[in-house]
């Protein structure tokens, strides 16, 4: 089980791996991380390849968080799996971003 955020440039993090309970510690901290290092930050989603209601609180804890401390976090580049979960979880309207949910 494995999970990574990468800064693949300024402003900009690649998470692939596995959001899930198993690396919560490991997402929590980097997310925040992250958030500290960059007033706008847009997070690919696309390399989730396993998202579970953890990862989906992490993300929407990190979203909190970044309102609360005034950076723009946006996530982009749902994978299947991201929007599968949040389609699932009836969230997309928390995550207040552009997602296209399946029909």
């Amino acid at each position: 089980m494995s999970f990574e955020l990468q800064m693949s440039q300024p402003g900009r993090a690649q998470l692939t791996g596995e959001l899930c309970i198993f690396n919560a510690e490991q997402i929590k901290k980097d997310l925040l991380e992250a958030l500290r290092e960059a007033p706008e930050l847009e997070a690919d989603l696309s390399g989730v390849h396993e998202i579970d209601t953890s990862g989906v609180q992490l993300l929407l804890m990190a979203k909190r968080e970044a309102a609360r401390t005034g950076c723009r976090l946006s996530y982009v580049g749902h994978s299947d799996a991201v929007v599968e979960t949040i389609t699932l979880l009836h969230l997309a309207d928390e995550f207040g971003d552009p997602i296209v949910l399946p029909a």
